[in-house]
């Protein structure tokens, strides 16, 4: 799959799974919750000290699935993002842009989502190659601000992650977000062990976004 394949493709699945996890088995286990519920689009944090082994290990288990796209998230530097793409992440997601971790994603033909509150930023990302940028924390800068940054940069996508939740996941997009990540409601249940409703709570996401 190509670079820009896997955007398509994640701009046409919308919804993205931000998996932290205690352990390497909870954030496996709620990953594939989520796929079993209907959201295929994973992201593994490395908040995780286990996330490469946890990548591995799902890209491993789909690896015949075209409709299943795990990624790496809370990349930091590029040595962490080499380490997430030879264990198989197709996508690279950073709290903030980081130029040398933009470099080795091209390099690998890797699309990278880094982090912008600005416009400044987000140009920069641009710049670099970004197909599509992660405005984060979308609680803090609000939906109004996409409809702003989009007047001088009509062509710029967007994936809003913070402050995303089922409540109010439909009003992103009516703004004009290419995407959304969520995260926050999965990983509590993950915590507890209550898988089978993260599959309830993934349904509910795509039913409510159809």
């Amino acid at each position: 799959m190509t670079k820009s394949e896997i955007i398509s493709q994640l701009l046409t699945q919308k919804l993205v799974v931000v998996i932290r996890g205690n352990t390497e088995e909870e954030a496996y286990k709620a990953s594939k919750a989520c796929i079993a519920g209907g959201i295929t689009t994973i992201e593994i944090a490395y908040s995780n000290n286990k996330a490469s082994q946890v990548i591995e290990h799902l890209t491993n288990d789909y690896i015949n699935s075209k409709n299943v796209i795990v990624g790496a998230g809370t990349v930091l530097d590029a040595v962490t993002a080499r380490m997430a793409i030879l264990a198989g992440a197709k996508f690279i997601v950073s709290p903030a842009f980081s130029a040398e971790t933009a470099k080795i994603c091209n390099l690998y033909a890797i699309p990278y989502l880094p982090g912008c509150m600005t416009l400044t930023e987000i140009t920069t990302a641009l710049e670099y190659s970004c197909e599509l940028v992660k405005l984060f924390p979308g609680g803090t800068i609000g939906q109004d601000f996409i409809s702003s940054i989009k007047a001088p940069l009509p062509q710029v996508k967007v994936m809003v992650t913070g402050g995303v939740n089922s409540g109010n996941a439909k009003e992103w997009f009516q703004a004009g977000a290419s995407a959304i990540g969520i995260g926050g409601e999965f990983n509590k249940l993950a915590a507890r062990g209550e898988f089978e409703k993260i599959s309830t709570l993934a349904n509910e996401y795509c039913t409510k976004l159809d």
